[in-house]
């Protein structure tokens, strides 16, 4: 690298940051799906995947070989243009949004920030746009398929996810009040001086905005018991029923990296980031990679937590019904969502 220009290196490492993040993601969706399926079947008092590879680690890995080596089919009578396009928007918005999750202390090199692809004063609004427009992918998905029941799949799915992003999207607003910023490093600073009982969580006055954004994140990323857009008593598979092959693992991966992105969101925002639980309880030790990893490590435990309490809900409860599902969004957590906003800013406006 010595004969290379500070611009030129810069680049360089910057490229090779975003294809080990993007590598780690797509490793961590498929074994996301391993420790889904292994804990899923304890609860159920079965062993789960145990036979490819030790203790089953190569299940999913073989799973997906065989996805991508199916014969990949395309229906008569699709809209083909959009039918191909759908599950890349799906996939592409579920990664993008991991860009600007900072998921361990700043650390530089060469003017790079390893453990960050990007830092930018909207982080927040940047994740929940993104997020947003993955909806379009499952939207057209439905009506590109040429399928009733994918078409209904993908209609409750647009309704579903466009109900909870309001409560999404409004019990975030008394976490930005109180860091008085979008960024999210700034809002990870905000919860790091007392360790846990800095955290919005817990000692932020915000608990009622993390379960709210909890149950809502369940509903938006399409997961149990809000998973109707899947019903497949009803809808025999719903909007991806007539994708198969690497079209239908696009879609089954962008569902597991929702589920990740929206684990890393409320480790930002309500568990604070990749701060020690301890805080300044704990004086510093070890050297600098010892420094440098245990944030991460503290990051990817919250997360950890995160995915299990999701795969833990999805062994637990049962489905709601449909009119269930929409009332639940607009008369419970919606309400919630509002009055916390006006606590908040009560509060604030009082105490500073």
């Amino acid at each position: 690298m010595s004969s290379l220009t500070p611009i030129e290196i810069f680049v360089l490492l910057s490229l090779i940051k975003v294809a080990l993040v993007i590598a780690i993601m797509l490793g961590a969706v498929t074994y996301t799906v391993l420790l889904e399926r292994k804990v899923v079947g304890r609860i159920q008092n079965r062993w789960g995947p145990s036979r490819v590879g030790p203790f089953g680690l190569l299940q999913t890995a073989m799973d997906g070989a065989k996805l991508f080596l199916k014969e990949d089919m395309i229906p008569s009578h699709v809209s083909k243009g959009l039918y191909l396009l759908a599950p890349l928007i799906a996939l592409v918005c579920a990664l993008l949004s991991i860009a600007v999750v900072p998921f361990g202390a700043p650390l530089y090199f060469h003017g790079v920030n390893l453990f960050q692809i990007t830092d930018i004063n909207i982080g927040l609004l940047v994740i929940l746009g993104v997020t947003s427009i993955g909806v379009y992918g499952i939207a057209l998905s439905g009506w590109a398929s040429n399928n009733k029941y994918s078409l209904l799949g993908s209609v409750r799915s647009t309704s579903q996810m466009v109900s909870y992003e309001l409560a999404l999207g409004l019990s975030l607003v008394g976490v930005v009040l109180r860091a008085r910023s979008l960024s999210l490093r700034e809002i990870v600073a905000s919860q790091s001086a007392h360790g846990l009982l800095s955290w919005n969580a817990f000692g932020g006055f915000q608990c009622i905005a993390f379960f709210v954004y909890l149950i809502a994140a369940y509903a938006e990323t399409n997961r149990s018991p809000f998973d109707l857009v899947e019903a497949e008593s009803e809808l025999t598979g719903g909007y991806h029923t007539e994708y198969s092959s690497i079209k239908f693992a696009m879609f089954f991966m962008a569902e597991y990296a929702n589920m990740i992105t929206v684990s890393c969101v409320a480790t930002l925002l309500f568990f604070g980031g990749a701060a020690s639980p301890f805080g300044h309880l704990i004086p510093a030790f070890g050297g600098r990679i010892v420094q440098a990893a245990l944030p991460v490590f503290w990051f990817v435990s919250k997360v950890f937590f995160f995915l299990f309490l999701y795969i833990w809900v999805r062994g637990t409860l049962p489905r709601f019904r449909y009119d269930q599902l929409m009332a639940f969004g607009w008369k419970f957590l919606l309400p919630i969502a509002m009055a916390n906003i006006v606590i908040t800013s009560l509060v604030y406006a009082f105490h500073g």
